[in-house]
């Protein structure tokens, strides 16, 4: 690693204008933590203040544990501790977040080498790791952990840089103004836009406040930057069209005319294949994971692939061999032949609606669908619950549990449109759901969990594999 690249506790202070407590001036800083639970020998432990916890009323807890140094703010700081930990190094600094920011913007600004930044309403997530997975292929890839996508999780990120020669990272946002100050931290080289949905519309009013908000990724992009859009989204579409003469945009779909177009697609339960042109020549694709969203995702990581001139042959094996975050389509087999599909991190109305779409052509038994609130919806809240209601009627679904109060609505519009009354349940909570499940499961079922993260469906998945373990 260069000299430079290297942060110190006299570059962290001057970077942070921080306030030296102890430790040495030359000792480097790396490994940043902000949960005691996860520290390790060597760590730099970040207190953060939350609405309901402070984490800097645990440093000494981290220095206990074998942490090097910590991140300080609002915390006095006793003789005693000075004395005991005079080894280890203390800055105190006025704002952790905002500390922690500029150290990764400083971290970042001494690399040159490719920063591919993701952001949409749904599949930032999955198609991040599909994109770092393409592009390990050739370089030494840093990539976001699971969701580490917002003001704190992005700068951690870029604190980990060390012999990497390529950054894929996620940003997500649910007001204006969020993605600006990540993109200003990254710097990408390249931006993924891949989908501009529901997801935050209660917060932020319309679909084009949303598309707003997504490309303030723009901002912190050079003008020689790259951005790839999915083109079957109306909006980017739309605004793809708009501004080719002004930005270098390349395009992918299925639908619409593409730069990367899937034809000839096989849609299968465990995957899916589809034939695309790269340099002007077709190429049989194998995704690992069902369902057109996953199709749509490989194709961003195709384009990304091809704009880095990773061959064809790299890029296929990228796609084959990539590994989901949990929570995102995750497969989950459980006894008697039942299939748990958990895709209970998050929900909106687009993510929602593949997701019904892919356990109605799943091989089995019956298709079960267990839906939760989606939240940050406000005005909308009742329109596209009970659009989702539809997408369970036109599908077929076997039985639906609706769970939480919003979820009402998905089962009175399901219950319209021809869905069996008796196939409805409703349950107040995960807890109850787990429970009804546990009850009516059958050899052969598949099941699909669904909802916002607050509405905790990790519970049903706990219970379910804890009484029906393969």
């Amino acid at each position: 690693m260069k000299e430079n690249q290297k942060i110190t506790v006299k570059s962290a202070l001057e970077i942070c204008e921080g306030e030296w407590i102890s430790g040495d001036f030359e000792q480097e800083l790396k490994n940043f933590c902000i949960d005691t639970r996860q520290i390790q020998k060597g760590d730099i432990y970040v207190g953060i203040k939350g609405e309901t916890t402070d984490g800097n009323l645990f440093f000494e807890k981290a220095l206990e544990l074998g942490a090097a140094g910590c991140l300080i703010q609002g915390i006095d700081v006793t003789s005693e501790i000075k004395e005991k930990y005079k080894d280890r190094s203390i800055i105190r600094v006025k704002d952790t977040i905002e500390a922690l920011q500029k150290l990764a913007s400083y971290k970042r600004e001494q690399y040159d080498i490719p920063v591919v930044a993701v952001t949409g309403s749904v599949g930032k997530t999955s198609t991040k790791d599909m994109i770092a997975s393409v592009m390990s292929q050739k370089f030494h890839v840093l990539k976001t952990s699971g969701n580490y996508n917002n003001h704190i999780g992005l700068p951690l990120t870029l604190l980990r840089l060390e012999d990497h020669d390529a950054v894929v990272v996620e940003m997500g946002m649910n007001h204006f103004g969020e993605i600006r100050a990540l993109t200003n931290i990254a710097k990408p080289t390249v931006a993924v836009l891949t989908n501009i949905g529901t997801a935050h519309i209660g917060i932020l009013g319309s679909r084009e406040n949303i598309l707003k908000a997504k490309l303030e990724i723009l901002e912190g992009m050079n003008s020689d930057g790259h951005i790839i859009l999915n083109n079957d989204n109306d909006l980017l579409h739309t605004w793809g069209e708009e501004e080719k003469e002004h930005y270098s945009i390349i395009t992918y779909g299925i639908e619409n005319p593409s730069d990367y177009q899937a034809f000839h697609i096989m849609r299968k339960n465990d995957g899916s294949t589809f034939d695309v042109k790269i340099n002007d020549k077709n190429n049989t694709i194998t995704v690992p994971i069902g369902g057109d969203h996953f199709i749509l995702n490989s194709l961003a990581a195709i384009s990304v692939g091809s704009l880095f001139e990773i061959s064809p042959e790299k890029i296929k094996k990228g796609i084959q061999e990539f590994e989901l975050t949990k929570r995102r389509m995750e497969m989950l087999p459980l006894s008697n032949d039942i299939l748990v599909i958990n895709d209970s991190y998050n929900a909106s109305f687009d993510s929602v609606k593949p997701a019904i779409a892919y356990l109605a052509h799943a091989e089995g038994k019956r298709k079960i669908a267990v839906l939760g609130d989606m939240l940050e919806l406000g005005d909308y809240a009742k329109e596209l619950h009970e659009k989702v209601g539809e997408e369970v009627a036109k599908n077929k679904i076997d039985i639906l549990i609706a769970v939480g109060d919003l979820s009402k609505y998905i089962m009175k519009k399901a219950e319209e449109l021809g869905m069996p009354k008796e196939n409805i349940t409703h349950c107040i909570d995960a807890e109850e759901a787990a429970l009804k499940l546990e009850k009516i499961l059958e050899k052969g079922d598949r099941v699909l969990l669904k909802a916002s993260n607050a509405m905790k469906f990790n519970i049903i998945v706990e219970k379910l594999s804890e009484n029906l373990k393969k």
